[in-house]
């Protein structure tokens, strides 16, 4: 089983920036590939990043790539995005997951396990 909390979530104006982290327990988290993914109300749940277990391979969703940064720190067991020219529709539930395996993945559906989230609102 792993545990995955997200935090850093909140409300800032359109052009700032937010750093958002989630922490896992439970299992090697070296061993796990990380996602970023976020949904808006009346949406389905998107895409936004993904990691390797290393760091060596990131991926990003059209819509966010040179203006979002996926990271980690596998001494910390911890995965971050940063995101700087926050726009209005950027505003959604931001969610991490982890699955099992060295590819990563743009597809929810190939994550094992999902943090329970953190809203991030983007005022224009």
């Amino acid at each position: 089983q792993v545990q995955l909390v997200e935090s850093g979530g909140g409300l800032v104006q359109a052009g700032g920036s937010l750093r958002l982290s989630c922490a896992a327990s439970g299992r090697p988290f070296s061993s796990l590939v990380m996602g970023w993914f976020r949904q808006a109300p009346g949406k389905e749940r998107e895409f936004v990043s993904t990691i390797s277990w290393s760091g060596a391979r990131t991926y990003y969703a059209i819509s966010v790539k040179g203006r979002f940064t996926v990271s980690r720190d596998n001494a910390k067991n911890t995965v971050y995005l940063q995101m700087n020219s926050l726009k209005p529709e950027d505003t959604a539930v931001y969610f991490c997951a982890a699955r099992y395996g060295s590819s990563v993945s743009a597809r929810s559906d190939e994550y094992d396990y999902w943090g329970q989230g953190t809203q991030v609102t983007v005022s224009s």
